[in-house]
């Protein structure tokens, strides 16, 4: 294989542009070309596609985002769209590509296997909600930046005795919402994992305040419920100030912390090596902390597993 394409797909995260700098240095060292597809699936479609090259990636790992940029393309999940997406690869010499998104884009690498171009997948999300995976790119940049973020909260929260409603992303996952409920010290946390029951929340708050404690923190995934009607029926119950917070885009963006840039780098340089044996349709993957890689098939089809044992213990040494 002597020339590789690189997409970034579906929401960004940090560490994106970490696994384009290791992906291309990697395929430079051993002698093969890489093409960048700007703007996903879609600029895969239309043909705009540049070169990459050592320079071209520099001084790209630090920064949040993606370089390559990344959109949604609705045509690509057409029968159409895919043909032309195949074509677009063969008439700029594309051999193999790899795709960094989420669960969406693997599919969409998928089907671009069963087309006849060989894909590696690199779990990117904030989310940390592949099933393939222990962790994804961006999900520790993510934490840290939504603990930064509440922490602040905190501080105005105990200075006037309230309640803290905070939304943060994870539609369909609680893995954001339950690390950093447990990092913040949050009184409860909501995630999609559990049953909702804004009377569990309210109950609980009402046994804090009766151990002297006067300002909450509630942890929120989105798409569970509405966290102003939340704060609402806090305040009502309890008597105490509530306000609701959604942190929404902040949580994407922001420079990669060192585990992320060091976790996308090994999962590129992991995926050119693939590709350079010529083996392709596989999803790259952390388990027990080394990079492993599954049939890209068998990655779709894995159940998400839920941390049950970390809920547990948030929930036991929250107040």
């Amino acid at each position: 294989m002597k020339t590789i394409g690189v997409l970034t797909s579906g929401g960004d995260a940090p560490g994106m542009n970490a696994a384009v700098r290791s992906i291309v240095r990697s395929a430079e060292s051993k002698g093969m070309t890489v093409k960048g597809v700007m703007r996903g699936y879609n600029g895969l479609i239309e043909n705009n596609i540049v070169d990459l090259d050592i320079r071209s990636v520099s001084d790209i790992i630090q920064r949040g985002g993606t370089a390559l940029f990344t959109a949604r393309c609705p045509k690509f999940k057409t029968e159409e769209g895919i043909r032309e997406a195949i074509e677009s690869c063969k008439a700029n010499g594309i051999e193999g590509l790899v795709v960094i998104g989420g669960d969406g884009s693997f599919r969409g690498a998928r089907d671009l296997s069963l087309g006849g171009i060989p894909c590696i997948g690199i779990p990117g999300t904030i989310d940390n909600d592949i099933a393939s995976t222990e962790y994804t790119i961006g999900f520790d940049t993510a934490m840290n930046t939504v603990v930064e973020m509440v922490d602040k909260l905190r501080d105005t929260a105990c200075s006037h005795d309230r309640c803290s409603v905070v939304e943060v992303m994870g539609h369909g996952a609680g893995d954001l919402a339950l690390m950093c409920g447990l990092a913040v010290g949050a009184t409860s946390i909501v995630v999609p994992e559990k049953e909702y029951d804004s009377a569990k929340i309210i109950e609980k708050i009402h046994a804090t305040q009766k151990r002297g404690r006067n300002h909450f923190i509630v942890i929120v995934s989105e798409g569970l419920c509405d966290v102003r009607e939340l704060a609402k029926e806090i305040e009502t119950a309890t008597g105490i100030e509530s306000r609701a917070t959604i942190l929404g885009h902040i949580q994407r963006g922001g420079s990669p912390t060192l585990r992320d840039r060091v976790v996308a780098s090994k999962m590129g340089y992991a995926a050119v090596e693939l590709l350079s044996r010529g083996i392709g349709n596989r999803v790259i993957a952390l388990k027990d902390n080394k990079i492993v890689d599954y049939d890209i098939f068998e990655a779709l089809n894995m159940p998400k597993t839920f941390d049950e044992e970390t809920y547990l213990l948030a929930d036991t040494i929250s107040s």
